[in-house]
């Protein structure tokens, strides 16, 4: 409780040793698939009296996360955009704008702070634009879950058959727009009802009529990759797992054994922000994906080796400066905020220098040495000369250096010399307290002031025996009883209350360097978004190092990709022998690849690596390949794995048609389709007759056909030649179609028992040469032992001499049908 304490005792040894020091308390052309381009295209000889189209749009931003769906008027189409992750300044926001260019944009009232920001501004003219469009607010109500959902399943939208049912439409929409997308889902809802509020284009009409809704489509935004969570699912690029350490389970979740999970070897979290960022948004921007390719080669060298060790230990003090920010502008800034800020602006000191001995051939590096201003080196001394860093730790509290303000140095010499002086304080009082009283001290308290302290003797048994001639009783505390003296009273006087007048100076002092940091913070934003660019491309690089990448060569007259000797990048980890195997796909020849060949010989995993190399080749990583030329590539779709869950409320088969129905209605000639095994999910001919009509429908559009990679063992669809004979299939691993599927020797090795194996082999020969199945002898034979056996048990426990036994119903009932199952 005392801050400072000195006592006095009657005992020949003299003086006591002074204070005791406790602590006191603290204070204080856009769109992929959708071609929205050509939808907004207007012919002005034809059409004069058309209105121009208008874009509507309506976006959510929660959690990091971005969900956007608009009304084109020039069309009368939906057009979507799955949830994508966004950062707090809202760029990809930004850029949709840019793209679209809306007459109106509506958002929830209840909204996060950045959003209403944004808006705000967005309202004044101040983000760039060729026009400035009104921003609607509408109920948060309005973009509920479920009643979202209810309005896209009960809208009247013309591209659907009235004869279809209510579960036929939820299904068909279910393969058009994808409901696990939660805040676009809550997009499409409140655009919904604003289209039926406003009545765009309808206004003229009779109230009965609704808004034209022609079609639903997915659209992307310029230079960004299309693809969806199934084909970061089954291509392992994310894999959340929970913690195994049951103190951190309530922490969330863990990445398992990903793509993301091997290449994250960042060292602060904004870099691994950033990778996940890159990783969700893979591009074609060719200049974006060379700039960060030239660095990690640069860094792969082997005489740059030293260097890139250096740099990315200096990024593990990087730290979270935003959130620092924000606490000083609110004048919440904790005591480890300081050395946290001190440390990151110091290591971005030594980025920069490094940097600029680095050749500024490369951008980034060119951008760390300019952009990292001398401001930088400002704050830092600022914070350096003024916060005691250890003092500030040791009393949970802002404190200064000394030789930064003169008064507080006097008061706190002044503080710090206080133990000896209350000492022979405390010993002129005792002189005149009464004899029985052994010993006193006299303390200080802040904000209470300096007191005199007793202990509590035997006969101080009411509060009348606490009275004492010249003092004034205040308080008694753990057998102690407080007064203030005459002295004590002198020295309130005298001294004040110096530890709450120190402290209110330093808070002073903190205020001014929040102020003076605040004016600079714009310094700030740069470091943390170089840094953590810097950040990826050095764990970009060390993987790459450790696992023996290329880099990836970008061919736009490609339109296809080729592979030599590509390895698939988790399998090579986990398997202790893996075989390297090329790919190509390129021009009009061979868009389609049909891959047969025995279980377990490793179709999935080919898939897999192609769709995993090109991944990783379009966010601007070196790839598991000798050699790799990337053509144009607009989207990713996959059909290899059934993502299955209870609250889909779909069967797997089901689920594996609206995979493949995506791809069917969203892919282009620039587009990689996987497709592993589909049609297994049913009955043989009906499974077979689907893949066939799904490839013959790619097949139909010649030229514009995606580049398909097909893994399966209906082995028919090459043998009843259900694909027409032409340039565009070919049969792969090693050219040609494999004759069986070779599933006992898989079964073997799977540890089945070799009887249930040759019996396998032997109904599937019969199958295939049309001859019928008899059942095995021995089965059969062991059938009828078991079958006498027991009838003959039953026929001994009968009471032959039991009046009440009628052997012909025995017989009827027991025998009879015993022997018919034995014969």
């Amino acid at each position: 409780m005392a801050a400072f304490k000195a006592t006095q005792d009657r005992t020949p040894q003299g003086p006591g040793p002074g204070a005791a020091r406790d602590s006191f308390p603290c204070q204080g052309p856009v769109v992929g698939p959708g071609e929205m381009g050509e939808s907004e295209e207007e012919d002005n000889d034809n059409d004069n009296d058309e209105e121009p189209a208008e874009i509507h749009l309506c976006v959510l931003w929660n959690s990091g996360n971005l969900g956007i769906a608009y009304y084109d008027t020039g069309d009368s189409t939906i057009h979507f955009m799955p949830d994508a992750p966004d950062q707090e300044s809202l760029k990809l926001l930004q850029r949709v704008l840019d793209e679209i260019n809306p007459r109106s944009v509506v958002t929830s009232a209840k909204q996060d702070e950045n959003m209403t920001r944004f808006l705000g501004k967005l309202a004044s003219g101040e983000h760039r634009g060729p026009k400035r469009p009104e921003i609607m607010y509408l109920p948060s109500v309005d973009f509920g879950l479920e009643i979202s959902k209810q309005r896209l399943l009960s809208g009247n939208y013309a591209f659907i058959p009235e004869s279809m049912t209510a579960t036929e439409k939820i299904l068909f929409l279910s393969s058009i727009i994808p409901f696990d997308c939660l805040l676009m889902v809550r997009a499409l809802g409140g655009l919904l009802k604003f289209l039926g509020r406003r009545r765009i284009g309808v206004e003229l009409e009779d109230y009965n009529v609704s808004v034209p809704i022609l079609g639903f489509k997915k659209f992307v935004l310029t230079h960004l990759v299309s693809i969806d969570q199934d084909t970061y699912s089954v291509l392992q690029i994310f894999k959340s797992e929970s913690h195994p350490s049951v103190y951190k389970v309530a922490s969330g979740l863990k990445e398992g054994l990903s793509l993301f999970g091997i290449l994250n070897r960042c060292r602060c979290k904004w870099g691994e922000k950033l990778l996940r960022l890159w990783f969700t948004r893979p591009t074609q921007d060719l200049g974006e994906l060379n700039s960060r390719l030239d660095v990690i080669q640069f860094f792969l060298l082997p005489q740059n080796l030293d260097m890139a060790q250096m740099l990315h230990r200096l990024m593990s003090n990087i730290k979270n400066v935003p959130l620092i920010l924000k606490r000083m502008k609110l004048s919440h800034t904790k005591v480890s905020d300081w050395q946290v800020l001190y440390k990151t602006v110091y290591s971005a000191l030594g980025l920069r220098d490094a940097c600029r001995s680095l050749p500024q051939s490369i951008q980034l590096f060119r951008d760390i040495a300019q952009e990292f201003s001398d401001d930088l080196h400002h704050i830092a001394s600022l914070i350096g000369k003024v916060v005691d860093f250890e003092g500030s730790l040791s009393e949970n509290r802002f404190t200064v250096l000394p030789n930064i303000d003169p008064q507080i140095d006097e008061k706190k010499r002044r503080l710090m010399g206080l133990p000896s002086f209350l000492t022979e304080v405390a010993r002129k009082e005792l002189e005149n307290l009464d004899s029985r009283i052994p010993s006193c001290s006299v303390i200080y308290i802040p904000l209470i002031g300096f007191l005199l302290s007793i202990s509590r003797l035997p006969f101080m048994t009411e509060a009348s025996d606490f009275e004492i001639e010249g003092l004034d009783f205040m308080f008694l505390s753990e057998e102690k009883l407080h007064y203030r003296s005459a002295r004590t009273k002198e020295l309130d006087a005298l001294l004040g209350d110096l530890h709450c007048e120190i402290r209110d100076q330093e808070t002073l002092l903190m205020h001014q360097l929040q102020c003076q940091v605040l004016a600079r913070a714009a310094v700030l934003t740069p470091v943390l978004d170089l840094a953590s660019r810097l950040d990826v491309l050095l764990a970009l690089a060390s993987a790459a190092r450790d696992y023996g990448y290329s880099r990836p060569h970008y061919s736009p007259q490609l339109h296809g990709v080729r592979i030599q000797n590509g390895r698939h990048p988790l399998m090579e980890l986990c398997a202790r022998t893996f075989v390297p195997n090329s790919t190509e796909c390129s021009g009009d020849k061979g868009r389609i690849k049909v891959i047969t060949g025995p279980n377990s010989s490793g179709k999935s995993i080919y898939l897999k690596q192609v769709g995993l190399i090109t991944f990783m080749a379009l966010v601007g990583s070196f790839v598991p390949a000798e050699e790799a030329e990337i053509g144009t590539v607009d989207a990713i779709f996959t059909r290899i794995h059934s993502c299955e869950s209870v609250s889909l409320g779909l069967s797997t088969f089901m689920i594996d048609l609206n995979q493949v129905a995506k791809a069917v209605n969203n892919a282009t000639e620039q587009s990689l389709v996987l497709i592993d095994e589909f049609g297994k999910g049913t009955n043989t001919v009906d499974g077979l007759a689907l893949l066939a009509a799904v490839l013959r429908h790619w097949l139909a559009l010649g030229p514009m056909c995606p580049h398909i990679f097909v893994a399966t063992n209906f082995l028919s669809l090459v043998q009843l030649q259900l694909l027409p004979q032409g340039p565009l299939v070919h049969y792969l691993v090693c050219e040609g179609v494999a004759s069986a599927s070779h599933a006992s020797h898989t079964a073997a090795q799977a540890g089945l028992p070799d009887k249930l194996i040759a019996r396998g082999k032997e109904v599937s020969d019969l199958i295939r040469s049309g001859k019928p199945i008899q059942p095995v002898k021995e089965l059969l034979k062991e059938k009828q032992m078991e079958n006498c056996q027991t009838l003959v048990d039953k026929f001994l426990k009968l009471d032959l001499e039991d009046p009440s036994l009628d052997l012909d119903i025995f017989m009827s009932q027991e025998v009879l049908p015993a022997a018919t199952t034995i014969l």
